[in-house]
């Protein structure tokens, strides 16, 4: 499917433009980058010290203690609660304020002060607020510095903030009764104190008694306070609405088409623009688009931009002003040479080589010589085993082919979870991707055994007009081994009748440091650097795709990744391994059938069904 993309520029293009920008003056008015930072840690800091305050009386003793003791103790008892909860609340928002959060900002202008009013009513302590009211200063004066708008949040938030808040509300409780013994009536143990604590929560008198009536008032705030702050930020997470799920809309797949039936050979990554899970940004002109998702604050993009590479800058520019807009990381995974210059140069970002795209030309492949010797034993081997392989577009396979693929590609996956996100389209016998190519491996079941004779399959999507990149390959567990090689030797020999002169097959992380640190000469760091990547192939496929992508004698081209500063490799990485489905957060799916329609789309599986 192609539309026409028009060079003039849209009617939205002037508003656009204005927003771009607003968020270059905002930037420039903002050069002191480590200033969110510092506010946070102080705000941190204060929290913790108002939570200490509030739980430990010792640290409440000043000169004017007693002149804060003639105060109606209720007025005195509320204003230790206040003090506790607003502490909580600003160690909560500390990390928002780091990251620039408008919303966390407002919030802490109006802790700030109540506290230290707090501070003054209920111990007289001047120093702490006199700090808190100068953090409130510099908030202020340097407003500007928070301008980040607030991340949408899942209702899976409500349930952790429940269990964390919750946690640290009855440590906290067991602290506040367990420093106060010296007013207990009796030894009450530790279960006693966990039941009041308990009691306490919920508002209700639990069984330990004071012999001070002030203090047992005092208690029961603190207590009550900590349940209300659990009860209240646990509701408004569980009543706000839910956050909004990465999505291409039809419109937006319909243009990202278009550029790609234009300009889709430059990148084998290009066609994963596709993903249903991602959103998608266009350059001004709407020549250029880039696909990402925001993963733990990330904003993670895959691939080069999709589009003219003259657009590229201008689709680099709102992807970035968007980032900036939400305060989110942006990164690029697997990236091409010239989709790395282009993002270190436009965006000002670093790059990181981190591995090999396995590129086959069909041309010129053959199982002949002595390099592919294994190879050819291996498939020569497993086809006298009764094993052979059809290869076919998708537009080719009935809706019953589609259904059984799909069920068994579900069926031998080892994870509940669809993994993949940078090379992974996600979906099989979607008509819209109708050019696809599909490679299975079948075996007729012996006399006497029941089963399907589908024992594997590779599935490719299209890589411009001649050539396609690889992003499904499973097969059945208890197959014989090689039928994996059988497979690519199949697809690489059967798809130059198809048109396809290049094949992209797996992306090997590394491999460049694995195999220069097995060369005689290698360095003392390499070798090492390549022994970590041994020790961690015991979990992660890096050794085993490098090794099994160079059987086919592949040409290698590089990716990269992109990202703003040393310091944020780590909080990409795990976004990454969250985007790709290596570490899910999430509640586990249980079933089969969940996964089937994980992998097919719902109106293909209502076909097969009704079909049924």
């Amino acid at each position: 499917m192609s539309v026409p993309v028009s060079d003039e520029p849209s009617p939205e293009q002037p508003r656009r433009r204005r927003g771009l920008q607003t968020l270059r003056n905002q930037a420039a008015a903002v050069p002191r980058a480590w200033l969110p930072g510092a506010v946070g840690y102080a705000c941190l800091l204060i929290g913790l010290v108002d939570i200490a305050s509030a739980v430990f009386p010792k640290l409440r003793h000043t000169k004017m203690h007693t002149v804060a003791g003639q105060l109606p103790g209720g007025t005195t008892s509320l204003a230790a609660v206040g003090t506790l909860m607003i502490g909580l609340l600003l160690v909560l928002l500390a990390h928002a304020l780091r990251r620039r959060k408008r919303r966390a900002w407002r919030a802490v202008c109006v802790l700030l002060p109540v506290g230290a009013a707090l501070h003054i009513v209920r111990w007289h302590q001047i120093g702490p607020a006199v700090v808190s009211l100068v953090v409130f200063a510099v908030m202020l004066v340097h407003r500007r510095e928070f301008y980040a708008k607030a991340d949408p949040r899942t209702r899976w938030r409500a349930l952790v903030n429940l269990i964390v808040m919750g946690s640290v509300s009855v440590l906290l409780g067991l602290m506040i009764v367990s420093v106060r013994t010296r007013y207990e009536l009796g030894h009450p143990g530790l279960y006693e104190r966990l039941e009041h604590v308990a009691y306490g929560l919920f508002g209700f008198e639990g069984p330990i008694r004071y012999n001070n009536e002030r203090m047992s008032d005092l208690v029961a705030y603190l207590l009550g306070g900590l349940g209300l702050l659990t009860a209240f930020t646990t509701a408004y997470l569980a009543l706000r609405p839910g956050k909004p799920k990465p999505e291409l809309t039809p419109e937006d797949e319909e243009k990202v088409r278009g550029l790609l039936d234009r300009h889709g050979e430059r990148d084998s990554l290009g066609y994963f623009a596709l993903r249903r899970d991602k959103s998608v940004l266009f350059s001004p002109t709407g020549k250029a688009a880039i696909s990402y998702r925001v993963v733990s604050g990330v904003m993670l993009a895959s691939g080069d931009p999709v589009g003219d590479v003259e657009a590229w800058p201008g689709a680099i520019k709102v992807f970035m002003a968007e980032a900036r807009e939400h305060a989110w990381v942006p990164a690029v995974m697997g990236c091409s040479e010239v989709g790395g210059e282009v993002w270190t140069r436009e965006a000002g970002l670093d790059a990181l080589e981190l591995g090999d795209e396995a590129i086959v030309d069909t041309a010129a492949f053959s199982l002949s010589g002595r390099a592919m010797r294994n190879v050819r034993q291996m498939v020569k081997r497993i086809e006298r085993n009764g094993y052979s392989c059809k290869v076919r577009r998708v537009r080719d396979l009935t809706l019953d082919e589609k259904y059984r693929i799909a069920d068994a590609a579900a069926r031998w996956r080892g994870t509940d979870t669809e993994r993949g996100f940078s090379m992974a389209l996600g979906r099989f016998g979607d008509p819209l991707d109708d050019d696809c190519v599909v490679v299975t491996a079948h075996k007729a079941p012996e006399e006497g055994e029941a089963g399907d004779d589908l024992k594997a399959v590779l599935h490719f999507v299209p890589w411009g007009p001649d050539g396609i990149s690889l992003e499904l390959m499973r097969r059945d567990r208890a197959a014989d081994p090689g039928l994996n090689e059988l497979l690519i030797v199949a697809a690489l020999q059967a798809v130059p009748d198809l048109g396809v002169r290049r094949v992209s097959l797996n992306f090997a992380m590394f491999r460049s440091a694995l195999a220069r640190g097995e060369r005689i000469g290698a360095g003392p760091v390499l070798r090492a650097w390549r022994g970590l990547l041994v020790f961690l192939s015991r979990w992660f496929q890096i050794e085993s795709l490098y090794k099994f992508n160079a059987k086919f004698q592949p040409e290698w081209e590089p990716r990269f990744l992109v990202f703003p500063s040393t310091r944020d490799l780590p909080r990409i990485g795990f976004a990454a391994m969250q985007a790709e489905a290596f570490i899910t957060l999430g509640m586990p799916r249980f079933g089969r059938k969940r996964q089937r329609e994980g992998l097919m789309p719902d109106s293909v599986a209502r076909e097969v069904t009704e079909a049924a």
